[in-house]
């Protein structure tokens, strides 16, 4: 049976706390969400100039005894010179530059270690948060671009059984501002240079690291709208160069089609029916391929910028010539060039039964969407051999 989107979002209702975007089922039986052993509810991260509004901002300016334009200056030196450290202000008052930073500026990400790949290209950074939990970030230099991939949550709860990240379980939500602090350090590193290939520019912005962007939609959002807005609202990365993946929650890629914001969407797929993708990605028992490719679709119309679809190849299991047909057909049913399918060698993940597929199939399988007029790459894998590719953040300890 060929159960719409518009069915299925009928049929399960978004949870009322607008905590995950995820929908109800998701406590028991086979909607059971992944938690990490170590799941509990947590304290909120300390409230950072990135959270508040800009009337928060100026309220919190005021009961330091300071004047607005304050902020306006605060504003400038984090999000125009990528710095949080008041005491190098040095158009800020001295007197206040202590309680400035304790207000506006607490300490929220710590790094623990980094690891270079790829001739220095390519970083990955373990950071601590407030509450002792850690995240990865990579930053990745090309010819042309920067790209740092960044993580939503502390782990994540959509359990795909080939992705290290998540065999984790999902421990809690990321803050705006956790967020936002991993794009400030790498647009800070790329501006200093301390990047292979000397100073440049982050350009690119992709929530690809771990946890599930819709699950943490309202934080996301909010770190979405910052990174875009010019300086001194944001950091200036145009929209166009974000990309938000989902595995395919539909209230969420219904929620972003409706803000119209040119940002590009990224599904992951990895499955070309209902059967195997069933196995593959546990949320499309909630949501199955039908509804979530015809979110996709919709979300095409409305921002008029192609969908990637991420499709991870694995030895055997959905890397046949059948496989490629049958989701060629299932694309081209939308009948125009709605999508860019970015075929991925699967990453190995210590302990997991899952391979990455034989050149030869990875070759076929690429041929195959090409002759059904499907434009498609064969992704690279960087930053592997450091446990940085896609499906490898285990936000792991190398000195643990």
């Amino acid at each position: 049976m060929n159960v719409t989107a518009n069915s299925v979002y009928d049929r399960q209702k978004p949870i009322g706390n607008g905590e995950s975007g995820v929908t109800p089922g998701g406590n028991s039986g086979s909607f059971r969400d992944v938690l990490s052993k170590n799941h509990a509810r947590r304290g909120k991260p300390p409230v950072h100039f990135a959270d508040m509004t800009p009337e928060e901002r100026v309220e919190t300016t005021k009961q330091l005894g300071m004047p607005k334009f304050r902020v306006q200056q605060l504003a400038n030196h984090y999000f125009g010179h990528f710095s949080n450290d008041v005491s190098s202000f040095t158009d800020f008052p001295a007197d206040k530059r202590d309680e400035a930073q304790r207000e506006f500026f607490p300490n929220l990400i710590t790094e623990v270690t980094s690891q270079v790949a790829d001739e220095g290209t390519t970083i990955k950074t373990l950071w601590e948060l407030f509450d002792g939990t850690h995240i990865e970030s990579v930053l990745m230099r090309y010819p042309n671009r920067a790209t740092l991939c960044i993580s939503s949550q502390v782990g994540c709860g959509m359990g795909c059984p080939f992705c290290a990240t998540g065999q984790l379980g999902l421990t809690r939500n990321l803050s705006t501002a956790e967020i936002l602090e991993q794009v400030r350090v790498a647009a800070k590193a790329m501006a200093e240079g301390r990047v292979a290939g000397g100073p440049g520019r982050l350009s690119n912005v992709v929530f690809m690291g771990e946890g599930e962007p819709m699950g943490n939609y309202k934080s996301v959002l909010a770190a979405v709208r910052q990174i875009s807005a010019m300086p001194p609202n944001g950091f200036g990365i145009s929209a166009r160069n974000i990309t938000v993946s989902t595995v395919g929650v539909v209230p969420g890629i219904k929620k972003l089609t409706n803000e119209g914001i040119p940002l590009r969407l990224a599904l992951s797929l990895h499955a070309p029916n209902d059967t195997l993708r069933d196995e593959l990605v546990p949320m499309n028992r909630r949501f199955n391929s039908a509804a979530v490719l015809d979110a996709a679709h919709e979300y095409y119309l409305a921002s008029h910028r192609r969908v990637s679809i991420e499709y991870a190849l694995m030895r055997g299991i959905n890397d046949q010539a059948e496989h490629a047909h049958q989701l060629a057909r299932r694309l081209n049913h939308y009948g125009d060039d709605w999508v860019h399918v970015n075929p991925i060698p699967l990453n190995p993940i210590e302990g997991s039964k899952w391979t990455a597929s034989k050149p030869e199939d990875e070759r076929q399988f690429l041929e195959i969407l090409h002759q059904s007029g499907i434009t498609a790459t064969l992704r690279d894998t960087r930053g592997s051999d450091i446990d940085g590719a896609c499906g490898q953040l285990a936000a792991k300890n190398i000195n643990a």
